[in-house]
């Protein structure tokens, strides 16, 4: 199997994360990550970007609810920090969160996701080559650009922006404007081989491009004695319930025969019995959403489903401590041919 790379999430308070960093950094991986949860996506890359060597990426920062011009100030100014080892990745959202989480306005998301990974390319250009601003949206214009406001070129180029997606027409739309699709990490063997891939083919069509980067992520289950693999599987387990539940991840349950089972999981979210909604994910929905198992299990069963289209895979560890110990034999085993 070809080797590949290995991305993990960066998973410190930011007064934390410089240590954090540090430790995740030994261990061989190749890239860092933080996604929009309790704390800002973009402060801990800037404190770890000063202490560490490795990439850094968005993963995602939700644009809908942030004007392309301050996406564009950040990735730019992270860009220089990392000495060019930055990637800006973007997403959506769902429409409660951003309308009563961020407050604020919906439209439809991939056109809208479409415009602003344009409108962000764009500002980037224009700094980079010194040609003039003129990008004209439905939904975002930026026609105003004096020297003040300039960075300048920046030595290390304008980073790449990626995309995430699930669904056919946001994996279309990244395929077709983005530097790279961000594969969301609820998904299975079937689901990315049927309709992510078949979906890429169509935005590259669309676009006229010949490829885009496709930087898979994995929901790990990973554990070495029993005792660390029942912890990480119950982390696990309760993940795939809450994303089971919504409504945007059905077609990934109806692609492995499990469709039914989003509305019971949805229900019992609104009444909060996480129990139940966990008792209803399955063993074999473990096994086949995730990737389980120790270090090395792991690392096969990434490179079984993704080996042939990417060259690096994102793991999450939710709801569980990883061994730095264990991180790093899961590096290893992915970087082994």
């Amino acid at each position: 199997m070809a080797l590949m790379l290995l991305d993990v999430q960066l998973d410190a308070r930011p007064d934390l994360v410089a240590d954090r960093a540090r430790d995740l950094a030994g261990t061989g991986i190749a890239g860092l990550f933080t996604f929009e949860g309790p704390h800002d996506v973009f402060l801990p890359l800037a404190s770890a970007a000063g202490v560490v060597e490795t990439d850094l990426m968005t993963n995602v920062a939700i644009a809908m609810p942030r004007s392309p011009m301050h996406l564009a100030n950040a990735a730019w100014d992270l860009q220089l920090m990392s000495k060019g080892r930055f990637r800006l990745g973007l997403g959506s959202q769902i429409q409660p969160h951003i309308e009563k989480r961020y407050g604020a306005t919906w439209s439809p998301p991939a056109a809208r996701m479409r415009e602003i990974v344009l409108a962000v390319k764009a500002i980037l250009t224009s700094w980079q080559d010194g040609t003039r601003l003129d990008f004209r949206g439905e939904h975002t214009r930026h026609t105003l650009m004096p020297p003040t406001f300039v960075p300048g070129p920046n030595p290390y180029g304008p980073p790449p922006v990626l995309l995430g997606a699930l669904g056919p027409l946001m994996t279309r739309t990244a395929a077709e404007v983005a530097d790279g699709l961000l594969v969301m990490p609820f998904n299975t063997k079937r689901h990315f081989e049927e309709r992510t891939l078949v979906a890429v083919a169509e935005g590259l069509e669309k676009g006229g491009r010949e490829s885009v980067a496709i930087y898979p992520q994995a929901i790990t289950a990973m554990g070495r004695t029993p005792e660390e693999q029942a912890a990480a599987d119950l982390g696990v387990r309760g993940l795939l319930a809450f994303y089971g539940s919504t409504p945007a991840y059905r077609p990934v349950l109806d692609a492995e025969g499990w469709g039914d089972l989003q509305p019971e999981l949805n229900a019992l979210s609104k009444t909060g019995d996480i129990m139940k909604m966990m008792d209803l994910v399955s063993d074999e929905m473990i096994e086949t959403i995730a990737v389980r198992g120790t270090p090395e299990q792991c690392a096969a069963e990434a490179k079984r489903r993704f080996g042939g289209s990417a060259d690096r895979v994102c793991c999450y560890f939710p709801g569980y401590d990883a061994p730095l110990e264990a991180i790093g034999d899961l590096a290893t085993a992915l970087a082994d041919d």
